[in-house]
């Protein structure tokens, strides 16, 4: 029998054979510029002319197609997709002619062009190539990417999927180019002869690399080692070597020696450090006779060659249209040279060819080889006098560093009779059924394909070469999805190889078969040349007299090379045809399981079956096989599934049984079970075709059938029977009875490895056990397992299989006969367990905490065992889980160490409880809860009880698959980031617009603020509209004036004028505030420009509405009155736009408008951007070309914009752009730019914003001598000094930010003395530094003499120390700031200056600040609070109390700022209300009105800073009241100061506010210098730009909570933790959102409280990086309403939930619940489904009441407590139950499920949950519904065991069973009182001892419970005593 076994010459059937044109050739055709650039190079100009008209053009045509046609060459591969897409589909890469095309297409979509190109010289060589980009220098990580390289002659077009060009010019002429894992390979062309007569030198290299197109062409080194000399490393510069392949993974190469005729396979990998200079030093010791270095000559030659015009270079006149893709590239990496040397046109490969130089200066620099710029160079050399041998040691003769080197790893056998070609003309890679790697070469000269095996060893890099195998081919392919390669064999044949083993040969319909006695004379091909064009490369391989061998190409380059196109149609003479049918010339462009067969027809081969069972079961026979043996099963099954007429999916399992039984030895014709094997197919005339076509009326035939059936046998219940009256079963005769019992075949392949390869299945057995959709798999593998079991004599897994198949094993009784000789041969692996493993019993023994040894696993074929066994480790916590699984392999096993550790749960996730642990690592196992659906339910219920457990206490920074498993989609919808990032705007809570008409939104630029959180907020009122009525800008205002009698018409027309222009006043400075209200409130759309709302300055009269215009010259109107409003219009427009939004340069340069005279507002527009961080996206361009049209508030717009992008960078581009218009930044010996005052002003302020906190030492020194920058001799610096010195001071506090005494390398500045000086006045230190000369001459205009002019210098210095000692408490330098406590130093100090010095004391003292009326007075000194005499100046005590006041009120606002401290409001409020008195009272006071107003705008910008984004009422009544002013001394500063303050107020329309921190505080400064301009084009003190940095200060804090199911804001509450401080112990409030955040940094934790939604916590205690994202993303932070529960807004009292009613009672009458209600809970269709059919009282119902009733209070439990995924399992728990008490289990899994979930129950960790005093709840199941259960199936056991105890007593006895009894009962109490086997019990010798307490010891050791022993126990006293 042994030739069974033996390979026959089987066949297999391919699938249907078609055409393959290549799509590209289709679509060349099309190509529009196809015809002219062809005709151009194929004709001369003058043929093309001279033809006549249109024949000649077709003429013309007809030879370009022929022409071009030689010259395709295409190659397909596998479709390289992302990560997400499953689908396969091709990619063709085709190219011809000056063209290019990338195709794609699949199965189901049809081919279509994904990409193409066409490039100005005909293409050598298309090939695809990865490159990878380091992405993040610091984590190494990089990019891959995705490129099509086109080879020209002279260059390299590198194309990219993302849409990036790079040129890369050859400097050499490349032979061919291959693709690696690192970049491009590039082999030079050998030159006929190095020249002979030249000295003797080093080769040059031979082969280059390339790792990116912008980097340069490196020539690769090798690294070779003797068998007795160290290891050496050189250029590759061997010219005898050929490149033949080339493979990315694993990376190695494979050359070929022409001289020695042999391949060697080297690794390909990074050039290590040792071997760079290992290779540099070596090339400087080797020199010439001439001392020249030869890697000097390289690199020359490299990087430039010289002008001599070689032989190879004709002059072309290159045009540069066609070089517009190239991009031009500033980042490319140019090398320094030095001066060039005479003869050499040193061409910096930085000079894109874009760029400077002319692209084809050098084209002539591409095309010399080698050999002619040597030959030349040398004879050069050779002349003394030369000008180049002066220069030969030139130092730009430094060596090109290598970056890639090879290393060898096996060589063929060198045999001497080789001939000379046998140069492999193929060479893939190609794995076997089993896994191994072959190297397979095809020699096409011997007709032989040599395969050599390799592995890795145990480092990954170096791969171990073995044995070489050859095999007879004249062609051959791989195919990669079956593991396999098609080999064509000499006679014309097509065999099909797995590794180098044999399966089949293979049959294609339509093909010839091989049949060489044939000698057709015919020699022209079947079909015309149009359709089937067989390329050249068929015919080159017939032309045996080829001069030179061409190299192939990764593009398998067609071989016949361009000398032999004329013979490319005439078909060689020993090509023979049969008409009709094709010979197959050769096979080329494997993808998948398909192939070209050449001529141009595509094979599909058929696959393994993947039908789920066979596929398992042959991982698994695979896995434990040796490698060898398990090939020729692979090979056996393979063949028998597909012979010609393979079989239908059904027939598989039983085709695969019986192939398998066979290949153990059995005889399947001797075995019931199989011989009916083939009958078990319903006879359908589909299926089955040849059997008689049944008749349509049916027959008792059929019903015999039916009662005859395997199925009639497994299913047998007892109530069908008796209802049909048909026959108890008899077991099924065995035919073969009278012989002797069939007996096994020891020669069988697998018959030595029965032990194992049963083992296996068994494992394979207890894998689909655990998924309840392959049940019947378990089902049909259990027949071949209880037969083996068997035969094995294994009885214990025979009672296994009884207990799982009670009714269903018991029909089985055949037996095998084994000889004992031939049990000596099999091999008995150390992992089999004679025990069977029962996975459902050892988690049953887990749970009861009995000791478990480790389940056996097979790694990548059990995965579910062992994801559910270490899942129950992890329940009862076992640290490691070693402990559990043992790994079965070939010949030993290893202890599987599974710490928790390993498991890939991200670390940032922190884990508390178990169940967290549980779900974090299900989720990093790939576990979703579409698996967890088809886990059996017993199995499954301690991971959904971790589920819930999680659910309901989740960490709100869990990844989105955590959070999707555990059912929370609040959460995940949080998590799922990357949709909304992609998009780039997060939920946009897309805003209604109100009633009002649609253009008053549009035109007042406010109709952005988002309304829906805004209705939120502030719903009992109409304030954000009243904010905006009072900030629009863009509408007449009203002008009333009363006309009186006396007043002439045009005085009356005059006064109307002054009114507006006071009016006025007020529209200018409206938009500073507007732009704080609409801050980040707007994503533009791309396409659109920017709305910007007009500054409207006209009026209307009342009553006839007649229009008021300034411009009507009645009255005198400032000059530039508009320009800084329209700045600050066009920045209040910018600042809508959220820095989120999907904005680039372009569209920034769209929006310049084209007139000048909205140039202001370009300016505040570009400022704005700055402030939200998107001008960097600016390209630099566009920067310098704003700034060069010398626009004052352009540059002034820009330089502010930029440095507020770039805050605290350093960045050194933006420092070179400022110091440009900073004199004293740029060398002294620099011309004198004329810069306007304001742009110096703003570029100063910039250098603080880019050097913020970096503590710069020269830019301090520069900053700290230009506040007291003195008047220069002319005009210069002379007008409004003060806003300069204060800039300085400014820009000085913000580089030494909050470094106090702790600066670094200052000390010899003397900082603060210098500033204190500055502060107090003295005497004018000389100007140390660069700029000392132009200090030295006086001003002719100001006479200052040498005395530091304090009014000048006094605020910047005083805040420049502010901020320097910001937060540090020192108190020395406080006291220097303290008020004057003396009448006579007062008189010297300016009262503005007291309020900057009493606000600079109190932020250094920031520690002391406290919001308290006492706290403020306490700054006011003695002196100025009870005056010491009479004659004292009651006006400058008077100013100086109201100044310091404001200072402090200043003070408590930037201590409190954004946090609504209620202290520190009411005390600024009071102290607001004080001012309003003074200033409206009649009476005039001391004070002067302009000091009121200044001191009342500094408490009221304090008291918006406290509210920021608040909108508190009480300030905007404020805000309004001061709206309303505008007679009097109202100015425009005022004015800008009281809607700032109302901006503030609703920063960001309520969602933002600001931060104390120190750049905000400094950013806070900036903008709220409490000296406000007068006038609007009043730059004096302080430059109004600077206004707008408080945006600096902002940050959002609002937290919107948004439900889930709706997507809309809605209202939580909110508990919000304070960590404990100083001042107070940890605090819990209660907010109700949308609320503002207090500063994250004072917060433990927020959290969305109960019981409406679903709580979340979000502890920041770990790190605020979560809640931050958040809040930065809209602060939308998603909830979920729990079931039952109404939102706040439609039920504010909680009053009408559904669940209200039970709150008394807490278990309500299961009948109240209404399933019509159950709508109202949930809005899952499956549950209305189920309550509308199963609890819902029908008609036919009426006896079900009770299960109504049960089904409903199910579904009341599971919707109440929010699981409604338990529902399924309580039905099933029901159901089961119910078919035990019916006796009809015919299965025990779902016993097994049931006692799984009661052990949970009474397992330890669950008590001790239970016992918990935090109220942690039970099991998810309802406490009533178990027990009952519990009680139902044991009552149902003990009758039956009270009727049945014989059969229990044989089953103990071993004796044999009656055919009447019920097996199936017996088997479910046994499972279900977990009692041992017989065996078992045999072994602990029960005989002797009959009393109880033995036979309690004895049980307990085999892990039966005492409740079971109970039962049994009298029954084996009865049987012992009996």
């Amino acid at each position: 029998m042994s030739n069974v076994y033996e390979e026959r010459a089987t066949m297999i059937a391919a699938g249907e054979l078609q055409w393959f044109v290549p799509f590209g050739r289709e679509h060349c055709k099309s190509h529009p510029s196809a015809v002219n650039l062809q005709l151009r190079q194929l004709q001369p100009a003058s043929e093309l002319w001279s033809s006549d008209g249109a024949a000649g053009l077709v003429g013309s045509l007809q030879e370009v197609t022929l022409q071009e046609r030689d010259k395709e060459c295409w190659q397909l591969r596998k479709g390289v997709g992302p990560a997400d897409n499953e689908v396969e589909f091709e990619e063709e890469l085709y190219a011809a002619g000056n063209m290019v095309i990338w195709s794609r297409g699949s199965k189901n979509q049809a081919s279509y062009v994904y990409k193409a190109f066409t490039v100005d010289s005909p293409v050598q060589q298309a090939l695809w190539c990865n490159f990878t980009v380091p992405q993040n220098k610091k984590d190494g990580t990089e990019v891959v990417e995705q490129t099509v390289c086109i080879v020209q002659n002279t260059c390299v077009n590198v194309h990219s999927v993302s849409g990036k060009d790079f040129i890369s010019p050859l400097p050499f002429q490349v032979s061919t180019l291959w693709p690696t894992k690192f970049g491009l390979l590039f082999e030079r062309k050998n030159v006929a002869s190095e020249d002979p007569v030249s000295p003797p030198r080093e080769p040059l290299p031979t082969v280059f690399s390339m790792l990116h197109p912008l980097d340069e062409i490196a020539p690769v080194v090798c690294r070779s080692a003797g068998p007795f000399e160290a290891s050496r490393v050189h250029y590759v510069s061997d010219s005898t070597l050929r490149i033949v392949f080339s493979s990315c993974q694993p990376s190695v190469i494979m050359t070929y020696d022409t001289v020695q005729c042999t391949h060697t396979v080297w690794a390909l990998r990074k050039v290590t450090a040792e071997e760079q200079s290992m290779v540099l030093k070596y090339a400087h010791q080797v020199t010439t006779p001439q001392n020249l270095m030869v890697p000097g000559i390289l690199s020359l030659h490299l990087r430039g060659i010289s002008k001599m015009d070689s032989p190879a270079s004709p002059f072309h006149g290159y045009s540069l249209q066609g070089q517009s893709r190239m991009t031009s590239s500033p980042g490319l990496h140019s090398r320094t040279h030095s001066p060039s040397i005479s003869n050499m046109a040193v061409l910096s490969r930085a000079h894109s060819p874009g760029m400077a130089t002319p692209y084809f200066s050098g084209s002539q620099r591409f095309n010399a080889t080698c050999h002619s710029l040597l030959g030349r160079a040398q004879s050069l050399l050779a002349s003394p006098n030369s000008s180049f041998s002066d220069s030969t040691a030139a130092p730009e003769a430094e060596p090109i560093v290598p970056e890639l080197c090879i290393e060898q790893l096996w060589t063929e056998a060198f045999l001497p009779s080789r001939e000379k070609s046998c140069q492999a003309s193929k060479v893939f890679i190609t794995t076997d059924l089993c896994e191994n790697k072959f190297l397979c070469f095809l020699v096409e000269s011997h007709q032989q394909l040599r395969c050599v095996k390799f592995f890795e060893s145990n480092d990954p890099s170096q791969l171990i070469f073995v044995a070489a195998t050859t095999l007879p081919a004249k062609d051959a392919a791989p195919l990669e999805n079956n593991d396999a390669m098609l080999v064509l064999e000499a006679n014309g044949s097509l065999v099909l190889y797995t590794g180098v083993s044999r399966v089949s040969k293979v049959f294609v319909s339509g093909l010839l078969a091989p049949s060489l006695g044939l000698s057709s004379t015919t020699s022209q091909p079947c079909t015309p040349v149009e359709t089937i064009s067989t390329p050249a490369k068929a015919v080159g391989r017939h032309l045996s007299c080829l001069e030179e061998v061409v190299m192939p190409s990764p593009v398998s380059e067609l071989k016949g090379s361009t000398k032999h196109h004329e013979s490319s149609w005439s078909w060689p003479e020993d090509c023979t045809f049969q008409q009709g049918a094709p010979h197959v010339l050769a096979l080329r462009d494997p993808v998948h399981n398909r192939v070209t067969l050449v001529s141009c027809l595509l094979l599909d081969l058929p696959t393994l079956p993947q039908a789920n069972l066979s596929v398992k079961c042959l991982q698994a026979i695979k896995f434990i096989l040796p490698k060898e043996t398990a090939v020729k099963v692979l090979i056996k099954w393979y063949n028998i599934y597909n012979a010609p007429g393979g079989p239908s999916s059904h027939l598989e399992w039983n085709l695969f049984l019986t192939c398998f039984m066979t290949l153990m030895g059995y005889n399947t014709d001797r075995l019931s079970w199989t011989r009916n094997l083939d009958f078990e197919v319903p006879l359908s005339p589909v299926i089955a075709p040849k059997k008689a076509r049944p008749s349509e009326m049916g027959s008792d035939d059929d019903w015999d059938y039916q009662l005859g059936s395997d199925y009639h046998n497994q299913v047998e219940s007892r109530r069908l029977a008796s209802s049909l009256h048909l026959e108890p079963l008899a077991a099924t005769p065995c035919m073969d009875d009278l012989s002797a019992p069939p007996q096994l075949d020891p020669s069988a392949p697998l018959f030595p490895h029965l032990p194992a390869v049963f083992f296996v299945l068994h494992l394979v057995y207890e894998e689909l056990k655990l998924d309840d959709l392959m049940r019947k798999g378990a089902r049909s593998l259990v027949v071949m397992l209880q037969q083996l079991a068997r035969d094995l004599q294994l009885k214990e897994y025979i009672d296994m299989y009884w207990r799982d198949y009670p009714s269903f094993i018991k029909a089985f009784k055949e037996c095998c006969v084994i000889d004992a000789a031939h049990t000596e041969q099999m091999i008995r692996p150390s992992f089999f367990q004679t025990e069977p493993p029962c996975v459902f019993r050892w988690l049953s023994s887990c749970l009861r905490g009995n000791a478990v040894t480790p389940f056996p696993y097979l790694p990548g074929i059990c995965e579910r065992t062992k994801l559910l066994v270490l899942v129950r480790a992890r329940k009862v916590s076992v640290p490691s889980v070693s402990f559990f699984l043992s790994l079965c392999s070939p010949g030993f096993v290893i202890s599987v160490q599974f710490m928790y550790t390993q498991s890939s749960i991200k670390p940032n996730v922190p884990c508390c409880s178990l169940a967290e642990k549980l779900v974090t690592w299900l989720t990093s196992s790939g576990f979703t809860l579409k698996d967890l659906e088809s886990v059996p339910f017993g199995v499954a219920l301690p991971i959904r009880d971790a589920i819930y457990q999680c659910r309901e206490q989740p960490c709100s920074d869990w990844p989105e698959d955590v959070c999707l498993l555990i059912g929370r989609q609040d959460l995940t919808k949080q998590a799922h980031k990357a949709t909304l990032l992609a998009r780039n705007k997060s939920v946009r809570l897309t805003p209604e617009a109100p009633a009002a008409s649609e253009a008053d939104d549009e035109e007042d630029g406010m109709g952005d603020v988002d309304q829906e959180v805004t209705r939120l907020i502030w719903s009992r009122d109409l304030r954000v509209q009243e904010v905006r009525r009072l900030l629009q800008s863009s509408r007449p205002v009203r002008v009333n004036v009363v006309h009186l009698p006396e007043v002439s018409d045009h005085e009356y027309i005059e006064e109307k004028e002054n009114k507006l222009l006071q009016l006025c006043q007020r529209t200018m400075a409206l938009p500073v505030g507007r732009g704080l209200f609409t801050l980040f409130s707007y994503h533009p759309v791309p396409t659109e420009p920017l709305p910007v709302p007009k500054l409207n300055l006209t009026g209307r009269a009342p009553p006839r509405n007649t229009t008021v215009d300034l411009n009507s010259g009645n009255i005198d109107v400032p000059p530039n009155m508009t320009s800084w409003p329209s700045f600050h219009n066009g920045v209040a427009a910018g600042l809508k736009i959220a820095p989120a939004s999907q904005i680039d340069s372009a569209w920034i340069a769209y929006n310049k408008p084209k007139s000048a005279e909205l140039a202001n507002e370009y300016a505040g527009f570009l400022m704005a951007l700055g402030l939200n961080g998107h001008l960097t996206k600016l390209a630099t361009l566009n920067i310098h070309d704003n700034l060069t049209k010398g626009h004052e508030m352009t540059s002034i717009g820009l330089l502010l914009g930029v440095s507020a992008a770039k805050l605290g960078t350093m960045d050194m581009s933006i420092t070179r752009l400022l110091s440009i218009h900073i004199p004293a930044l740029l060398p002294p010996t620099s011309t004198e730019l004329d810069v306007p005052h304001n742009v110096q002003v703003a570029a100063v302020v910039g250098i603080g914003l880019v050097y913020q906190g970096t503590g710069h030492r020269h830019n301090a020194e520069v900053l700290l001598a230009e506040i007291g920058r003195p008047p220069g001799p002319e005009m210069e610096y002379c007008t409004d000094r003060e806003s300069y010195s204060l800039a300085a001071g400014l820009a000085l506090g913000m580089v030494c930010l909050g470094h106090g005494s702790n600066l670094i390398g200052m000390s010899d500045l003397n900082v603060p003395e210098q500033l204190y000086q500055y502060m107090v006045g003295g005497h004018r230190r000389s100007h140390a530094g660069v700029n000392r000369e132009k200090h030295k001459s006086p001003s002719y205009q100001i006479k200052e003499g040498d005395t530091i002019n304090v009014d000048v210098t006094c605020p910047g210095a005083t805040l420049a120390l502010a901020m320097i000692y910001l937060k540090t408490n020192n108190r020395s330098i406080a006291d220097w700031l303290r008020a004057p406590d003396t009448m006579f130093l007062l008189d010297f100090i300016k009262p503005e200056f007291l309020l900057l010095r009493t606000l600079a004391r109190c932020l250094i003292m920031w520690e002391e600040i406290l919001p308290t009326e006492e706290w403020i007075n306490s700054n006011v000194p003695q002196i100025i609070q009870v005056p010491a005499s009479e004659d004292v100046n009651v006006e400058t005590l008077a100013q100086a109390h109201d100044y310091i006041i404001a200072g402090a009120c200043m003070a408590v606002g930037f201590r409190f700022a954004g946090s609504a401290n209620s202290d520190a409001f009411e005390c600024l409020y009071k102290f607001a209300r004080n001012f309003m008195q003074c200033l409206t009272s009649s009476t005039p006071t001391v004070m002067g009105h302009y000091n009121l107003q200044t001191c009342l705008s500094m408490v009221l910008l304090s008291l918006s800073m406290v509210m920021a984004g608040s909108g508190n009422l009480r300030v905007l009544q404020l805000c309004r009241f001061l709206h309303k002013r505008t007679s009097g001394e109202m100015n425009y500063g005022f004015h800008m100061a009281h809607h700032m303050a109302l901006g503030l107020l609703f920063l960001g329309g309520g969602r933002y506010t600001l931060s104390t921190s120190n750049s905000a505080i400094a950013a806070l400064l900036c903008a709220l210098y409490p000296h406000f301009p007068a006038h609007s084009t009043d730059n004096r003190y302080h430059l109004q730009a600077l206004r707008h940095l408080c945006v600096l200060a902002a940050e959002p804090r609002l937290l919107v909570p948004v439900d889930v199911d709706t997507c809309k804001p809605c209202y939580a509450l909110l508990e919000v933790t304070y960590k404990a401080t100083q001042w107070y112990e940890e605090t819990t409030v209660e907010l109700m959102a949308p609320a503002l955040l207090p500063e994250l940094h004072l917060l433990e934790q927020v959290k969305v409280k109960g019981p409406r939604y679903w709580e979340l916590a979000i502890d920041i205690s770990r790190g605020t990086q979560h809640l931050q994202s958040i809040l930065i993303r809209d602060g939308v932070l998603y909830v979920k309403l729990r079931a039952g529960q109404l939102p706040y807004k439609d039920d504010p009292r909680g009053w009408k939930s559904l669940l209200a009613p039970s709150v008394n009672n807490r278990n309500p009458e299961v009948r109240t619940f209404k399933p019509e209600a159950i709508s109202t809970f949930t809005s899952d269709a499956a549950l209305v489904s189920f309550a509308e059919y199963f609890c819902k009282p029908a008609e036919n119902m009426k006896h079900k009441q009770d299960t109504l009733a049960l089904f409903s209070a199910i579904l009341y439990e599971c919707v109440t407590q929010e699981n409604p995924e338990m529902l399924p399992t309580y039905i099933a728990i029901d159901q089961a139950v119910q078919s035990l008490q019916r006796g009809e289990m015919c299965e025990t899994f779902a016993l097994w499920q049931i006692k799984l979930v009661l052990e949970l129950c009474e397992s330890r960790v669950l008590q001790e949950r239970r016992r918990d005093p935090r109220g942690a709840r039970g099991l998810l199941l309802s406490s009533e519904f178990l027990p009952v259960m519990k009680c139902s199936a044991d009552h149902a056991l003990d009758r039956w065991l009270y009727d049945n105890r014989q059969a229990l007593r044989s089953y103990v006895s071993g004796q044999p069973f009656a055919d009447e009894w019920d097996t199936s009962m017996l088997a479910c109490f046994l499972v279900y009182h977990s009692i041992p086997s017989v065996t078992k019990m045999a072994a602990t010798d029960l005989e002797e001892n009959s009393s109880f307490p033995e036979l309690l010891l004895r049980f307990t050791q085999l892990g039966v419970p005492v409740r079971a022993l109970l039962r049994v126990a009298p029954l084996l006293s009865r049987w012992h005593s009996g």
